[in-house]
C-alpha cells in the first residue's frame, strides 16, 4: 500500500520542500495551507515530476479549529488513510515582551501552540481509529532554552509543542498503541525559508532548504523519537544550549 503523508503549512518553505521530497520517495501527499494558489502550483509541480502520485490539497487556517478536524478527515477519506501527519504550520512574528508587541506575540502563540494542539487532536483521533499512524511535530532548536528578544514567544511555543508531542508518546508507552503509533519531534536549526530569511545573512550556520529538509525527511522515515536537524552542528550544540551558564549562553546567541 502506498504511504501517505499530510503536511500542514505546505504552501512554502519547509512544508513545501517536505512535500516535494516525500513525493519523490513515492508518498501520496495531502497538503494544507491558507494560500491555496501556492498549493495548486505545488501540486502541479509534483504531478509533473511524479505523474503516478496523488496530491490532495485543502485550504486551512489552523486557527479555525473546527476546520482542522474537517480538513484532516477529508484528506484521510480522499487518500484512503493517513500514515503520517506533520504538524508544521506556524508563525515567526513577535517582539520583546513589554514593548507593545502583544498582538504579534499573541498571534504567534495562538497559531503555533493552540493551532498545533488542534492538529494533534485531529491526527490522534485518526490514528486511534486506524490503530496506526505517525505524529511528526516540527519544533525548533529555539525550544532548547528560553530565548531573548523578538523570538521569546516563538521559542516558548516551540518548547510547548515539543512537550505536547512527548506527552503523547509517554501516554502511549506500555499500551497496545505503543508499537502502532510513532511520535517524532523535529528540532530544525537554521534552514533557509521565508520565516528566517532575515537571519540568512547573519549566521554561517544556515543550511539550504533542500539539505535541511532532507535531514528532516530522513529522521521521519526512521521514526526517531527526536532529531536536531541537520544533525551537524545542531546535535552538538543542543546540550550546550540547554546547559551552558547564562552568561555563556547569552554570548553564544
Amino acid at each position: 500500500m502506498t504511504q501517505t503523508i499530510l503536511i500542514t503549512g505546505a504552501s512554502s518553505g519547509l512544508g513545501a520542500e517536505m512535500a516535494r521530497q516525500f513525493a519523490a520517495k513515492g508518498y501520496d501527499v495531502g497538503l494544507c495551507a491558507r494560500r491555496t494558489d501556492r498549493l495548486e502550483e505545488l501540486r502541479s509541480e509534483i504531478l509533473a515530476a511524479h505523474p503516478g502520485r496523488r496530491v490532495a490539497v485543502r485550504a486551512l487556517d489552523v486557527n479555525d479549529h473546527d476546520a482542522v478536524f474537517t480538513v484532516f478527515g477529508e484528506l484521510r477519506e480522499e487518500l484512503g488513510h493517513l500514515d503520517r501527519v506533520v504538524v508544521n504550520a506556524g508563525l515567526g512574528k513577535g517582539g520583546k515582551l513589554g514593548t507593545g508587541k502583544f498582538a504579534a506575540n499573541l498571534e504567534t502563540a495562538q497559531t503555533n501552540f493552540i493551532g498545533a494542539l488542534a492538529q494533534t487532536e485531529a491526527a490522534m483521533e485518526i490514528f486511534r481509529d486506524q490503530q496506526a499512524g505517525h505524529l511528526v511535530m516540527v519544533s525548533s532548536m529555539g525550544a532548547m532554552r528560553g530565548m531573548p528578544g523578538s523570538i521569546t514567544t516563538y521559542a516558548a511555543t516551540k518548547a510547548g509543542v515539543a512537550h505536547l508531542a512527548e506527552g503523547v508518546r509517554t501516554e502511549l508507552y506500555g499500551t497496545p498503541l505503543q508499537k502502532k503509533v510513532a511520535v517524532t519531534v523535529l528540532y530544525p536549526g537554521y534552514i533557509r525559508s521565508e520565516m528566517n530569511d532575515k537571519v540568512e545573512q547573519a549566521t554561517p550556520l544556515m543550511a539550504s532548504t533542500e539539505k535541511g529538509v532532507a535531514a528532516m525527511v530522513a529522521a521521519v522515515e526512521k521514526e526517531v523519537a527526536d532529531a536536531c536537524v541537520p544533525p551537524l552542528p545542531w546535535s552538538v550544540l543542543a546540550p550546550v544550549m540547554k546547559h551552558a551558564p547564562l552568561p555563556v549562553f547569552k554570548r553564544l546567541i
